[in-house]
C-alpha cells in the first residue's frame, strides 16, 4: 500500500492536468504523489520536458530510464513504458534484454555504453577514465552532459517515489517483493506523450 497518498488524475490541478497532458484513465505513476506540491510537480515536468527534447533517442533515453529505476527499484517507474520510445523501436523483447545488456545483441554499443554509464552511476560511483573513452567513441560532449542529466534525473526522482511503495496498480511481476525488474512488468504500461 503507498505510504503517501496518491491523487488520481481527475484529481490533479488543472494546470498539471495540461501540462502532462492527461485524461481520467491515464496511468500517472509518481505524478500522483508528486502532484501533492504543484509547484514541484510543475518543475519536475518541465524539467523531464526539457530533458526529453534534447538529441538523444528515445529508445536509448528509455533503456536508461528503465534500468535507472531497477537499480533504484522504483516499481513504479519500471511499469511505466514511453510512447515515444515504442515509436523509436523499443520493445518488451529488448527491455527483457536489461537483465544482462552486456551479453545482449539487440543493443548497439552506444546503448550499451549509456546503460554502462547508468549503472556506475546509480551503484557503483566510480567512473574511470575506460568508461569516458568508451563514451567518446558514442556521444559528443554535449550528448554526454544530457545523457548525465537524464540519469541523474531518473536516480534522484525514481529513488524518491521508491520509497513511497506505489505498488497499487502495478502488474502481479512488480508487487512481488524482493528485487524485480521491468521485465517483470508484463508489457509495462504505455504513459501518455
Amino acid at each position: 500500500m503507498a505510504r503517501l497518498t496518491v491523487l488520481t488524475p481527475e484529481q490533479l490541478p488543472n494546470e498539471l492536468r495540461e501540462r502532462a497532458d492527461v485524461d481520467d484513465s491515464t496511468q500517472l505513476g509518481s505524478l500522483g504523489v508528486w502532484a501533492l506540491q504543484p509547484r514541484i510537480a510543475a518543475a519536475m515536468l518541465e524539467l523531464k520536458s526539457v530533458l526529453a527534447s534534447q538529441s538523444l533517442p528515445p529508445r536509448l533515453s528509455e533503456l536508461v530510464r528503465l534500468r535507472v529505476a531497477f537499480h533504484n527499484q522504483c516499481r513504479s517507474c519500471m511499469a511505466l513504458r514511453s510512447a515515444e520510445a515504442i515509436d523509436d523501436g523499443l520493445t518488451e523483447a529488448l527491455v527483457c534484454e536489461l537483465r544482462r545488456p552486456e551479453e545482449s545483441d539487440d543493443l548497439t554499443e552506444r546503448e550499451r555504453a549509456a546503460l554502462e554509464y547508468a549503472d556506475k552511476l546509480s551503484i557503483a560511483h566510480h567512473i574511470d577514465d575506460a568508461l569516458f573513452a568508451r563514451l567518446d567513441e558514442h556521444f559528443t560532449e554535449v550528448e554526454i552532459v544530457e545523457l548525465g542529466a537524464h540519469i541523474a534525473f531518473c536516480i534522484g526522482f525514481g529513488r524518491v517515489a521508491m520509497s513511497w511503495d506505489l505498488v497499487d496498480d502495478l502488474p502481479d511481476g512488480l508487487r512481488e517483493t524482493g528485487v524485480v525488474g521491468p521485465w517483470d512488468a508484463s508489457g509495462g504500461v504505455v504513459r501518455p506523450r
